[in-house]
């Protein structure tokens, strides 16, 4: 949505949700390109909690020195179920006035898009930005912490790989992923997993066995599962299950957990969550409001918001295609 032309002067940044590795990079961009543009910047602690309870800061370029390389965020980050309260909602927007705050940059998943949405209904500009680890949000290619969990979970799996292939055994290594497949699809394709399990498969236990009998009985030393944490049943049950048949190779399970979440950013997260948030003030200067930046190809472009928590991001079926074939 454009709005008509206004001077920002006092804008606040929040990271909700998950941390994704990027954030970081995130808030340094919005500081810098803010400060340029003689925008005071007020950082706001533990997202939603902390913008309904006014725990606000303001960042200068000083603030954000020596941040591009940290994992986490500074600015801490919370899920708040006080904010889906109407209440919540009312204290938040009241906090802002409060605060003079012009417009609100948000990043975060789906949930916290869903409540850059709700102010925005309550007339406050915002502007929101992807970062996710699942990568399951619509409207961009890629969000921020993608990159950097996705290498987190292939160097754990190759290292598992060294000890599966040592010890004549089966893995079932579960990652990150409740809704959405995509962290273990990519992972199982980089790593040459047997197979790999996600929400939107419907193999069931039988089939697993299967095909970690086939390789046993073809000759290989190990065999790795790679299963998404929204997969049922999960991995701990589904390893019990299947060491109860005679598939020739001992099971053992590994859930890799927050590993996955931590970390310093890597190289393409610290660029995309640079020109991310480098965007997000250029729009809100430019006149848009109430939009996410999305990567689009090598554009970042406005989607609007409600278009965004309207719709799912599917996984590319090319890539379970992929899989497949690359783990015959």
């Amino acid at each position: 949505m454009v709005e008509p032309i206004k001077k920002f002067q006092r804008i606040g940044v929040m990271t909700s949700g998950g941390d994704a590795p990027g954030m970081n990079p995130f808030i340094r961009a919005v500081v810098r390109t803010a400060a340029g543009e003689g925008i005071q910047v007020f950082g706001i602690e533990a997202a939603f909690e902390g913008l309904m309870h006014g725990k606000f800061r303001e960042m200068g370029i000083r603030e954000v020195g020596g941040i591009l390389q940290r994992g986490g965020t500074i600015l801490m980050t919370a899920r708040s179920k006080e904010f889906r309260e109407p209440a919540g909602q009312l204290e938040a927007i009241r906090q802002i006035n409060n605060a003079g705050l012009d417009a609100i940059i948000i990043a975060g998943g789906d949930g916290s898009l869903n409540g850059a949405q709700v102010l925005a209904k309550h007339g406050i500009p915002v502007i929101g930005v992807p970062a996710s680890i699942d990568n399951d949000i619509y409207g961009t290619d890629m969000c921020i912490g993608v990159d950097t969990a996705l290498n987190t979970i292939v160097d754990a799996i190759d290292k598992i790989r060294d000890t599966a292939s040592s010890h004549t055994r089966a893995f079932i290594i579960e990652t990150m992923g409740r809704e959405s497949g995509y962290l273990a699809i990519q992972a199982g394709i980089v790593t040459g997993a047997e197979l790999v399990l996600i929400p939107e498969s419907d193999l069931k236990p039988e089939d697993v066995a299967r095909t970690i009998a086939d390789a046993y009985k073809r000759g290989k030393t190990h065999a790795i599962v790679v299963v998404a944490e929204g997969y049922h049943p999960g991995a701990l049950e589904l390893g019990a299950m299947i060491d109860a048949m005679d598939i020739g190779f001992t099971m053992r399970v590994s859930i890799l957990g927050h590993i996955q979440r931590g970390g310093k950013p890597s190289a393409y997260d610290r660029l995309l969550a640079s020109r991310l948030g480098v965007k997000a003030v250029e729009f809100l200067i430019a006149g848009y409001t109430n939009v996410m930046t999305g990567l689009n190809g090598r554009d970042i472009v406005p989607v609007p918001i409600e278009e965004v928590v309207s719709n799912t991001r599917r996984i590319n079926p090319d890539y379970i295609h992929i899989a497949q074939i690359l783990s015959r």
